[in-house]
């Protein structure tokens, strides 16, 4: 189970590594909304042929890739909607099972199929040369569609991880500090 559970950490450390990335992605947000509020408020020029529309699907953009890369890590610290009414009242080796059969049967899968189908769909964008609806818009959408790609294999991977450590509680092996980023709660 040690060796499962270093797999758990190397993943979760992935999921995290871009997190961090996508936090940037936050930052880089910010400072285009607070760019575009001034500009377009004082009338300031946009130099190197920007325009609104192009600052704001940007904007678009960066929140885009900021889900797409924070996902996963919420996913492992529990951050996720969760309709606890029924599983709260249940003990606790039985959340490790629906966890479990969670991961397995509906996160993992969704993440793979999810990752297989969105080939095809950045493909057909890149190669369409597909640009914004908008006339002067931004160029190259299939740049935003392949946010789908690191979106779909973070989720894969922490629900490998939270299978994984999910596994390790059921079978008793699972740190104590560990139990509440994998089942969530006051665990």
């Amino acid at each position: 189970m040690k060796t499962l559970l270093d797999i758990s950490a190397r993943l979760d450390a992935i999921v995290r590594w871009a997190a961090k990335i996508g936090a940037w992605a936050s930052v880089l947000l910010v400072a285009v909304v607070i760019y575009d509020v001034i500009t377009r408020r004082l009338g300031v020029p946009k130099p190197f042929g920007l325009n609104s529309t192009k600052i704001q699907e940007s904007e678009f953009w960066l929140h885009t890739y900021l889900f797409a890369l924070v996902i996963g890590y919420a996913y492992t610290r529990q951050a996720h909607v969760r309709i606890d009414l029924i599983r709260e009242q249940l003990p606790t080796k039985a959340k490790y099972v629906i966890e479990m059969i969670g991961c397995l049967l509906f996160l993992v899968p969704y993440a793979y199929i999810g990752t297989f189908l969105t080939i095809d769909y950045v493909a057909a964008s890149y190669a369409t040369g597909e640009v914004s609806k908008s006339i002067i818009g931004l160029t190259n959408i299939w740049l935003l569609k392949a946010a789908l790609y690191p979106l779909y294999i973070l989720m894969g991977l922490a629900g490998i991880s939270q299978f994984i450590k999910s596994l390790a509680g059921f079978t008793g092996n699972l740190p104590a500090d560990m139990v509440p980023a994998t089942l969530g709660g006051d665990h």
